[in-house]
């Protein structure tokens, strides 16, 4: 079984461990690791190149004179492409060095100009067949850099010789799963969701005649297909453990086999008679067929045969037939995922001496449980790279469906056989990281449901065979005190302090720090009503001054008379935040409730003493205050209720203090958590200031009782992006954010990103309507896209944009 580093990581991490690491750690479990070699060591020396200029040969119509700047000269190199041309970005080999195939380039004169290199093609540098031209690469990648690393074509595949009994690691992912036993990663799934298969007016079935050979047989038709080579990633994948790539088709057929473990095959659905598929063994008349590779097979009794109305059309689980293969003109197939029996693929591949990757699974043991999930996760390969349409719904025959084998384990009974001295908790974790149910009978016994994958457990032993081999042969543990070491439980409110002061420091703030004794006339400057809960406040009953009163109830009143004393001393530019607790007397009988709250302000100039003229003279608006508070929440990582926005216009819950037509609160779910906006100007004349003030506020005790979003892990893109604009004209009672909403919530194919850059109102724009121009980000993260791909997922953006907001296009865009 031969994968490859990559293939390994997108279904569990292997971060911070090499593959020696790798190799060592798979062998200690058993399966033994044959060799580790690194790919494509000969393209390092190979590096990307522009060409800056290309001019005719004077003496061959067909060459070309390049003048390429590698990174670090300025070289001719004369090259006969038909597609070179300047400005392109391409590979050269410069003298000295060998290409894959073993030619070493040398200086050299071709009819008499001279050489210092090759501009290479795919088929020269072992990347692909195409030899029609030199090879050309994406043109925002940096001149001169190896061309594995600008290719992402650093790799490592491995082999494994994997013992006939472990059938689940002939797969990408199972090899995943064992390497999930001893990193403690996550495992990702194959797929999220399966299609349910009911089978309803398909317009084919499906017959099991021989079921003690065919235990399930899933299949679902695929139509508007488009035959061609499948994506460069999966072609190399499949070449770098050994398999030679066809076309789309078969390669996804043969790429969710090496990574499942399913084998799948497709037949061209027009070539079916009757459509309908027969799974049953040789009728009396039939003693050959034609396989794929040409070659007539001679049949006997025993053999399982998938068949048509008429015919067989392939032999079940080895090879396909002939007269069913895809073609370049299949435009419709049925995909078919099945599960047969390994004593009947052993004897029939023996027989016909036809080793194949799918009898080589099949004889072994295929989980008949996985056959829907492969399927589903072709299905998904050919709808992206085929340009296929998938039916909505397929077949499933599963008359072998059997109840999950489940077996009790004896805690005691572990530790005596392996001599080891391991708790219940050890056992159940070890077990469970190569996905077996485990669940308490009692404390000395576990119930352990086996997964179908793993058809070579059958009894108590075997289950303790997993646990010694999961914990090492090679490891004796030895018995210490058990001493904690860790640290105490954090202190989460003060966290969410330290974080925010942190985060708003790095933007520019200053941290303010108050006297929490202020004046009583604050709840009035701040146009509070008077049965608000801000104006229940603590009096003391010895202030030092009519000035320090009572305790504070808000943060902004102290905030304002900061900004004040600033602008007074000719510092008009101000930037402050202040987190402190706040106090609210509940009741006569009863100690103030004290909360953590945070206040931060702006006001004055964008970018204060700031280069050119023009940034100095720009004034802060709200959206520099609302940016302020958006990056506080999205590095705090608030776990926001699925879909609903933290930010809300929602008139009758802004504070009073507030202007109400630049205002939103900060809403989680129902929950309140905090406000952001302009000061009212009420307000800013009761505290004397003469400047635009803005603002946020946020109840940190309520923000650290949300929880956060878990930290994921999220690799760096490998394909460049596609930008489009949208400029829209829309009622102006519509929230420019609702349009935002709508895109990012669609969860649109591609989309990566959508920002609002500019919100316009006044002429052309008619009356009562305002023009919001949005950028949308488009990104793969599989391939490189093309203009028709993205115009077509843009088109459906836009369109359901008009349909829900009443909205046209602006006139120009």
């Amino acid at each position: 079984m031969k994968f490859t580093l990559n293939w390994l990581n997108q279904f569990i991490s292997t971060e911070g461990i090499t593959s020696a690491q790798l190799a060592d750690n798979l062998t200690m479990l058993g399966l033994e690791v044959d060799s580790v070699e690194e790919l494509f060591v000969e393209l390092e020396q190979i590096t990307t190149a522009r060409i800056k200029e290309v001019n005719k040969h004077p003496d061959a119509d067909k060459l070309t004179v390049c003048t390429v700047d590698t990174g670090t000269e300025i070289v001719q190199v004369v090259c006969g492409a038909p597609n070179v041309r300047a400005g392109m970005l391409t590979a050269i080999a410069k003298p000295g060095i060998s290409l894959p195939d073993g030619t070493k380039i040398k200086k050299a004169k071709v009819r008499g100009v001279a050489s210092s290199g090759m501009l290479c093609s795919g088929r020269e540098l072992g990347l692909s067949n195409d030899h029609n031209g030199i090879l050309e690469l994406n043109d925002q990648l940096a001149t001169g850099i190896s061309l594995a690393e600008a290719l992402a074509l650093r790799d490592t595949v491995i082999e494994v010789d994997l013992t006939p009994n472990r059938p689940d690691c002939a797969s990408v992912r199972g090899i995943a799963r064992e390497v999930s036993s001893f990193t403690g990663g996550m495992l990702r799934p194959l797929v999220t969701k399966v299609t349910p298969l009911t089978g309803q007016n398909l317009g084919y079935e499906v017959i099991i005649q021989a079921p003690d050979l065919c235990p399930r047989y899933t299949a679902r038709k695929l139509t508007n297909i488009t035959i061609s080579p499948s994506p460069l990633w999966m072609q190399q994948r499949l070449t770098a453990v050994g398999m030679r790539p066809i076309n789309n088709i078969v390669d996804i057929t043969n790429y969710v086999m090496l990574e499942s473990g399913q084998p799948l095959h497709a037949f061209d659905f027009t070539t079916l008679k009757g459509q309908k598929i027969v799974v049953r063994r040789p009728a009396a008349n039939e003693s050959t067929i034609t396989t794929l590779d040409g070659n007539q097979r001679q049949l006997d009794n025993e053999m399982l045969l998938i068949c048509d109305a008429q015919r067989p059309i392939a032999v079940a689980g080895i090879m396909g037939g002939a007269e069913t293969e895809i073609t370049d003109t299949t435009t419709t197939i049925l995909l078919e995922s099945a599960c047969f029996n390994p004593l009947s693929i052993r004897r029939t591949a023996r027989k016909l001496g036809i080793p194949s990757e799918a009898s080589y699974r099949f004889e072994r043991g295929v989980d008949p449980n996985l056959a829907d999930k492969a399927l589903e996760r072709a299905v998904n390969l050919m709808v992206e790279y085929a340009g296929t349409k998938a039916d909505i719904d397929g077949i499933d025959v599963y008359p072998g469906e059997k109840p999950p084998l489940e077996l009790q384990l004896r805690i005691d009974r572990v530790c005596t056989l392996l001599g080891l001295t391991l708790s219940r908790e050890e056992v159940t974790r070890y077990l469970e990281s190569i996905e077996f149910a485990v669940t308490l009978i009692n404390e000395k016994t576990l119930q352990v449901v086996v997964p179908s994958f793993r058809i070579d457990i059958e009894r108590e032993i075997d289950l303790i065979e997993e646990v010694a081999r999961l914990v090492g042969y090679n490891k004796i543990p030895t018995s210490q005190p058990s001493i904690r070491m860790d640290y105490p439980k954090r202190d989460e409110l003060r966290v969410v302090r330290q974080e925010a002061a942190q985060i708003l420091t790095a933007q520019g703030f200053f941290e303010a720090i108050n006297y929490s004794f202020v004046a009583e006339n604050h709840s009035d400057f701040c146009r509070l009503p008077q049965d608000d809960h801000r104006r229940r406040v603590v009096r003391l009953l010895n202030p030092l001054s009519e000035e320090q009163s009572v305790m504070r109830s808000m943060l902004l009143p102290a905030m304002l008379e900061n900004i004040r004393h600033n602008i007074n001393f000719q510092r008009p530019d101000i930037r402050l935040f202040e987190i402190g607790k706040v106090f609210q007397q509940l009741s006569p009988d009863t100690l103030p409730e004290e909360r953590l709250q945070l206040c931060a302000v702006i006001s004055g100039h964008r970018y204060p003493e700031a280069e050119p003229l023009h940034y100095s003279t720009q004034l802060a608006d709200f959206f520099d205050i609302k940016g302020v508070a958006v990056n506080l929440l999205q590095v705090l990582r608030v776990a926001a209720t699925e879909d609903i926005p933290l930010f809300q216009q929602i008139p009758a819950l802004v504070p009073p203090y507030c202007d109400p037509t630049c205002a939103a609160v900060i809403m989680n779910g129902d929950k309140i958590i905090g406000a952001v906006g302009t000061i009212h100007p009420e307000t800013l004349k009761a505290f004397g200031i003469k400047q635009q003030v803005y603002f946020f506020e946020i109840d940190l005790q309520l923000l650290a009782s949300l929880g956060t979003k878990a930290k994921k892990f999220k690799a760096l893109p490998k394909y460049p992006s596609v930008k489009r604009d949208i400029s829209l004209v829309v009622p102006d009672n519509i929230p420019a954010g609702e349009l935002l909403r709508a895109i990012q919530t669609r969860h649109h194919k591609y989309l990566e990103s959508a920002d609002i850059f500019d919100v316009y109102r006044g002429k052309p724009i008619q009356a009562g309507y305002k023009s919001v121009a949005l950028s949308v980000t488009y990104r793969s993260a599989t391939t490189t896209l093309d203009d028709q791909s993205v115009d077509n997922v843009h088109e459906k953006i836009v369109n359901s944009l008009m349909a829900e907001f009443n909205a046209r296009y602006r006139e120009g865009s």
